[in-house]
């Protein structure tokens, strides 16, 4: 089930990508920066080792654990907490980010 994740992921979509930065107390010019971003996420498999690496000019971020078929990263601090669920189907990979009430989704398309 993991290996459907394997691949190089382009974004291709945003939604709510601004409000879900502002509620993790982003600043206006960071989310300037974060909302022209887009990223390419790389998940590589080696036996049962999984590696989830999210580039961009901006910020390099990794860290996962498998559950249900999905890729999930839940994030802590300073008494906040958010999660990061990825989920595959065919050749898009859709990111759900949630804070709280905030939702934002992000569609990304495989690198051919």
């Amino acid at each position: 089930m993991a290996e459907a994740f394997v691949g190089t992921w382009n974004l291709k979509e945003s939604k709510n990508f601004d409000d879900y930065m502002k509620a993790l107390g982003v600043g206006f010019a960071t989310r300037q920066v974060g909302g022209m971003t887009k990223p390419t996420t790389i998940i590589t498999m080696e036996g049962e080792i999984i590696t989830l690496k999210t580039v961009s000019t901006f910020k390099t971020i990794s860290l996962v654990t498998i559950d249900g078929g999905k890729l999930v990263h839940v994030q802590k601090w300073d008494g906040k907490e958010t999660t990061l669920v990825r989920e595959v189907s065919g050749n898009t990979l859709t990111l759900t980010l949630t804070l709280g009430d905030v939702v934002c989704t992000r569609s990304y398309v495989k690198a051919e």
